[in-house]
């Protein structure tokens, strides 16, 4: 692994903290050259609370949730927003998640178990994952989950198997590949024919299954779902996958004589990483959907579903930031200069895995110009461990705060322990108020397992 050539030509932007548009969290503001977040000075809380730091704004989170819940009930009156947990959770952020009356989409075991740590509402828990193991699935129909979201013909044995010897009806959805190529990193494209997620609709296997899932004891169809890929800008691809769904709905009502209540849309609408980045906004979106369930629903005679759509990345991404502090400066004079901070891949692996992009920001000097290109490179011991690659930043100095934007999803939940790195700490910040809702680790929380 190692980082891209450089661009010895790009140029510093000199923009300064408050002109980085959509990428700042919704309380961001500087006072006296330091970034606030939801009231609170991000230098102080660093210095307080240490670094590597995640913060998350409150405020920005639950507004994100409500603008979702308008914007599709307010277009289409029977719908719900499902969270996608797997883009952040701890178990404050699933009780926002239950306060603001979304549902929450667990991947894994462990994602239930915060769930049912926290109190909520199993009739509002939708189990996804390619490969639940049956362990997991036990524990999920015994918590009576709502909807265990099933991949294949295998896992519907299974669920028919343990729904049985606990004497339920487990309510499941089909996720379906609908062969719709999601304009996004390969990585993260789940909806084309080659994944290993869902029953494909090549040669009609899909359509096929539908017979022994209808025919199988001890579960209920409710629905079906696809999931076309993730950090999507280009909302056309959702329209198409959209027609393929509710074109098979009509195809199971005609030739099986069963009517598909339910339509899961699922997420992947994309946010801004980069001040340039124009993503569609949440109106936008729910409007592209409800529309093209209307639209083709008419065209093929089907009743109009129960909707359902689950965000992930664009309801915590931009609400969250991590802090870190300069320990070593090094210039490569025309190769790169490196901006080492106190922690990398372990807390944010997305640009070793994907090459994600970022803006960062001196914190103490937010209201500075960004006149340096630089790389914040991690503590790590990979050659291409780097948190922000190439990017304008104010003038580094040792001891600076830096505060990396749109970390909310996919970096404390990827978090690793490389090179026996603690994890960071998950601050809430809300009103001029700091609450640590997951403490940092400890070196004794590393060995907890290890046995003597």
């Amino acid at each position: 692994m190692a980082l891209p050539a450089a661009d010895l030509n790009k140029k510093a932007d000199n923009k300064t903290t408050m002109e980085l548009g959509h990428v700042l969290p919704m309380t961001a503001e500087v006072k006296g050259d330091h970034l606030y977040i939801g009231g609170v000075d991000m230098v102080e809380l660093a210095r307080e609370q240490g670094t590597a730091l995640y913060v998350m704004d409150e405020a920005d989170m639950r507004h994100r949730m409500e603008t979702y819940l308008t914007a599709f009930r307010s277009r289409y009156e029977n719908s719900d927003v499902v969270f996608a947990s797997k883009a952040f959770i701890n178990k404050a952020a699933a009780r926002i998640v239950a306060e603001e009356g979304l549902c929450l989409d667990v991947s894994g075991g462990g994602e239930l178990a915060v769930a049912r740590a926290v109190g909520f509402p199993m009739d509002k828990v939708f189990v996804h994952g390619n490969n639940k193991t049956p362990v997991e699935l036990r524990e999920a129909i015994e918590a009576g989950v709502g909807c265990i979201v099933i991949d294949s013909r295998i896992e519907l044995d299974r669920v028919s198997k343990i729904a049985g010897e606990l004497g339920v009806t487990q309510s499941i959805y089909m996720r379906i590949t609908p062969g719709v190529e999601a304009d996004t990193h390969e990585y993260i494209r789940t909806g084309c024919e080659d994944s290993k997620f869902g029953f494909t609709m090549r040669e009609d296997w899909a359509f096929n299954c539908v017979k022994d899932v209808l025919a199988a004891p001890n579960v209920r169809l409710a629905g079906i779902h696809m999931h076309i890929g993730s950090q999507i800008f280009a909302l056309h691809s959702f329209k198409e996958a959209i027609k393929v769904m509710v074109e098979l709905m009509a195809r199971i009502e005609a030739e099986y004589g069963y009517r598909i209540e339910e339509l899961d849309v699922g997420g992947g609408l994309g946010v801004a990483y980069l001040a340039e980045d124009e993503p569609s906004a949440i109106d936008d979106f729910a409007e592209c959907v409800t529309s093209a369930v209307r639209e083709y629903c008419a065209e093929f005679g089907v009743a109009l579903p129960r909707l359902l759509t689950e965000p992930g990345r664009s309801l915590v991404a931009n609400a969250g930031v991590t802090l870190y502090t300069v320990g070593i400066l090094k210039t490569l004079p025309g190769i790169r200069k490196y901006v080492a901070v106190d922690g990398g891949m372990s807390d944010n692996i997305r640009t070793a895995l994907y090459h994600a992009e970022y803006e960062p920001v001196i914190a103490n000097k937010a209201d500075q110009p960004r006149t340096e290109i630089v790389t914040l490179a991690g503590k790590h011991c990979e050659s291409g461990d780097a948190v922000v690659v190439d990017m304008p930043i104010q003038h580094p100095d040792l001891g600076d705060i830096v505060c990396v934007f749109g970390t909310g999803a996919y970096c404390y939940t990827m978090s690793n322990n490389y090179n026996g790195q603690p994890r960071p700490a998950i601050v809430f910040v809300k009103d001029g108020e700091a609450r640590v809702t997951t403490r940092r680790e400890t070196y004794e929380d590393l060995m907890a397992c290890d046995l003597d």
